[in-house]
């Protein structure tokens, strides 16, 4: 009786490859006629029923498969396999809890990398429903409002609450993030401000507030050459953004300052600015002197050439560093 079951189970397999379903169910289906003390038997038919996408079945069929198993004292292995199956089938028929049941117990039978991996996904995505599920873009503006309220009267702490709770309601939002990373900011917690300020810009790389915001907070570290650069591109954006020249400016006369050992001496922070690699490279680059030259012999040409943000970074960082006296407007 056994061998005749193991024959049918090997003509079910053979079916199986050649994705002969309707055969393969008929072979598996005879298997425990004959056998049915074969959990193997009930976890084969029950993959043939995942395949056909027949997710109630094959659920079914391998809870079948673990009741046998038990009475049989079969091989953990094997009932791990039948749960991990199990797991599976809910995961397609969207029963996420179910599967991640089913996952665990797969798992306290035997601990395999795949078994963790499975259970590790199905609760990600778990959480992600959990959190689509919360989105509610009205709710956020609700939250948003609070928090606008708190902070304009100096509750930053309960602001960042409010803030918090709308980026959950509507993540892809990122002026809710800029305006945390302003809470943050008045928190003097600038690492949890950078990160929001990064968040913001990754959401929407035009966002010019989330720059200043970065380069204000850079500043404010001592960072002086970084909040440049984040000024720098926020004048990439927006080329007549007051702040964002006024942040360069603050920037610049500060880091020339201290590297000069907070000299006066005006002499002493050109002789430091001419040490600066990057004004080398500006000095030397063809393109630039000739702007220079005619600055000094027609002011009005150079007009033009102040619309390219990052010609304006370079005279700002020549004039700052006190080589050149251009009044910039």
């Amino acid at each position: 009786m056994a061998d005749a079951a193991l024959k049918q189970k090997d003509l079910g397999n053979q079916a199986y490859k050649k994705k002969d379903f309707d055969t393969a169910i008929s072979h598996y289906k005879k298997a425990i006629e004959l056998d049915p003390s074969n959990l193997i038997f009930h976890t084969n038919l029950a993959a043939v029923y995942f395949e056909m996408k027949l997710y109630d079945e094959c659920i079914k069929e391998c809870s079948t498969a673990v009741e046998v198993g038990r009475e049989q004292r079969a091989d953990f292995k094997l009932i791990a396999k039948a749960y991990n199956r199990m797991g599976s089938a809910h995961r397609k028929a969207e029963n996420l809890e179910a599967a991640k049941g089913a996952f665990e117990k797969a798992l306290t039978e035997h601990r395999t990398p795949d078994y963790r991996q499975n259970l590790s996904e199905v609760e990600s995505m778990i959480k992600k429903a959990a959190e689509e599920a919360y989105i509610n873009p009205e709710l956020a503006e609700t939250e948003k409002q609070k928090g606008n309220e708190s902070f304009k009267k100096g509750d930053f702490a309960e602001a960042v609450k409010s803030y918090s709770e709308a980026i959950k309601r509507n993540p892809a939002d990122a002026k809710i993030y800029s305006n945390r990373a302003a809470c943050y900011t008045k928190l003097t917690a600038f690492d949890l401000a950078l990160k929001d300020c990064d968040k913001s810009l990754a959401l929407d790389p035009t966002f010019v507030k989330a720059y200043l915001r970065k380069g204000n907070v850079l500043k404010a570290m001592g960072q002086h050459q970084n909040a440049m650069d984040v000024y720098v591109k926020a004048l990439d954006v927006d080329p007549n953004n007051a702040e964002a020249k006024q942040g360069y400016k603050d920037c610049s006369v500060k880091q020339y300052a201290s590297g000069a050992g907070a000299s006066n001496d005006p002499e002493a922070v050109r002789q430091r600015a001419m040490n600066d690699p990057e004004i080398q490279q500006i000095m030397q680059d063809p393109a630039m002197r000739m702007i220079l030259e005619q600055m000094q012999s027609d002011p009005q040409a150079v007009s033009e050439h102040l619309k390219n943000p990052e010609i304006v970074r370079k005279i700002m960082k020549l004039k700052d560093a006190g080589l050149i006296s251009m009044q910039y407007r």
